[in-house]
């Protein structure tokens, strides 16, 4: 039987973090992944000889001195990912069917270009900036090398995202172009907590970067760090048990029967799957695992690959979001019944051999799993006709909606390939497809933070469950995850003075 220091079950980010870290630290580390290849969202899949990512389009905090950067430098990657770093004077474009705007990279140049636009809005605009900083500068590399991974407390997680934005400005336009984060953790005008859209619109504007050619090369960096420091990622390797000994973790089981032990284990799974398979205990009570259960889940999204002939389209250095006139990005409230296409997202990658041009267009608009729930006792390819027809009538939707800001969007494209919720639900195990995992919630953030570590000694959480969501949040999850073993001291010490 083999036997580690920690079992880390999931090969996302998060899990994949965790191992990295900690093997890099001495500890014997083996991930377990039930997926053909490793990688969560960071998976990449192939059609038409093309290789088309599943879920990441841009990474923020990735400029020198920033958080992200910083972390990926301790782990010893950041020479191994080809990156290239998007339009500074619009890494964000918002199309509306009258205007545009854009987000530029920097605090002072983003106040600059959207002050452009709303001259009679630059002190709110001030005040939006402040705020963001107020609550993003809890994260920085100077807290690092002060021994703290994050100085925020749970009173920033009380204050809500929409009512902040409204309260700074009464343009409801600028309100509109202000909320376009909220895209990116499936925000909820109700519920939102202000701390999550600050952290995600200010990782942004300190370095957005996009992967030329797949973002499994971050995957395939991360799988290398660990292997190289002794540990070991297993594929089809499906977790079907947490063992248990008087309380404490004692190893898993997996679904071919073999049995791995371990002193701890890290899981990445939703929280609920995750003690739904640990052995029973008296710290795991059924009120406990209902309330897990019941949680809230961000939307997932419907995706439409456009793909591309050879050369023929040329790469856009920005991310473009399309809007009808009025609309905003807090979807969930703003239509929970309303099929319509109200929003799509227009995104790309350079082509790694020739960058000027793209393989394949993506335009993304959020999706309830209601609207796929029907086939939900189905799987990839065996969903039926009527599955097919619905995806080819949303797809078509999509991209009339897309043509009518980008009349050639559609031009060279050779095949088009959709995915939605249900695909995410099976590829990355992701409970109903969502995107971003457990929502929170400003009126009562204890209800909807999970902590660390669970009620069963030795038994941790990391991923998008946790904490944060995104590539920064899930990576300073999985530091304060390691934290719990190592120290935060020790740990951001080490990671701030790289």
């Amino acid at each position: 039987m083999q036997n580690y220091d920690i079992i880390i079950i999931g090969s996302g980010i998060g899990g994949l973090i965790c191992g990295a870290v900690l093997s890099k630290e001495g500890y014997s580390v083996c991930v377990l992944e039930k997926n053909i290849v490793p990688g969560g969202c960071f998976q990449n899949f192939k059609r038409a000889d093309r290789i088309l990512d599943t879920g990441i389009h841009y990474i923020g905090s990735l400029d020198p001195g920033e958080p992200l950067h910083q972390c990926f430098s301790y782990l010893g990657i950041m020479d191994e990912i080809n990156l290239m770093r998007l339009d500074e004077n619009g890494f964000d474009r918002i199309l509306y069917p009258d205007a545009s705007y854009a987000y530029a990279m920097g605090e002072e140049q983003y106040l600059e270009m959207l002050a452009k636009d709303f001259p009679q809005e630059k002190e709110n605009l001030k005040r939006y900036i402040k705020a963001l900083s107020s609550i993003s500068d809890t994260v920085s590399v100077k807290g690092f090398r002060e021994g703290k991974i994050s100085t925020s407390t749970i009173d920033m997680l009380s204050i809500s995202a929409w009512e902040t934005i409204s309260g700074i400005t009464k343009n409801q336009r600028l309100q509109n172009v202000l909320s376009n984060p909220a895209i990116l953790y499936g925000g909820d005008k109700n519920i939102s907590t202000f701390y999550i859209h600050a952290m995600t619109a200010s990782s942004y504007l300190r370095g957005s970067y996009r992967f030329v050619g797949s973002s499994m090369q971050l995957t395939d960096a991360l799988v290398r760090k660990i292997e190289s420091n002794g540990g070991k990622v297993m594929t089809r390797a499906e977790v079907t048990a947490i063992h248990c000994k008087e309380n404490t973790v004692s190893g898993v089981k997996l679904k071919n029967g073999e049995e791995i032990q371990a002193e701890y284990i890290i899981s990445t799974l939703h929280p609920f799957k995750t003690l739904k398979i640990t052995d029973k205990s008296a710290h795991i009570r059924k009120a406990n695992l209902s309330r897990l259960k019941s949680l809230p889940n961000s939307y997932g999204f419907f995706t439409v690959y456009l793909i591309k002939k050879r050369n023929s389209f040329h790469y856009i250095n920005s991310n473009i979001y399309l809007y009808p006139d009025g609309q905003d990005a807090w979807h969930r409230t703003a239509f929970p019944h309303d099929k319509e296409v109200k929003s799509v997202l227009v995104s790309m990658r350079p082509n790694e051999e020739n960058p000027r041009f793209t393989d394949a267009v993506e335009l993304l608009t959020p999706m309830l799993y209601s609207e796929v729930e029907q086939w939900a006792d189905t799987r990839f390819e065996r969903r039926g006709d009527d599955y097919k027809q619905f995806k080819e009538q949303k797809a078509a939707d999509i991209i009339r909606f897309a043509k009518q800001f980008i009349p050639d969007i559609d031009q060279d494209t050779e095949l088009i390939i959709t995915t939605t919720p249900l695909s995410y639900r099976d590829y990355t195990g992701s409970i109903e497809g969502s995107a971003y995992g457990i929502m929170k919630n400003y009126q009562n953030p204890i209800t909807t933070l999970i902590p660390i570590r669970s009620k069963v000694k030795n038994l941790l959480f990391a991923g998008q469950n946790v904490n944060m969501h995104g590539v920064l949040g899930v990576s300073l999850t999985s530091m304060l995850t390691c934290s719990e073993l190592l120290g935060e001291d020790y740990l951001a010490k080490k990671i701030g003075n790289i």
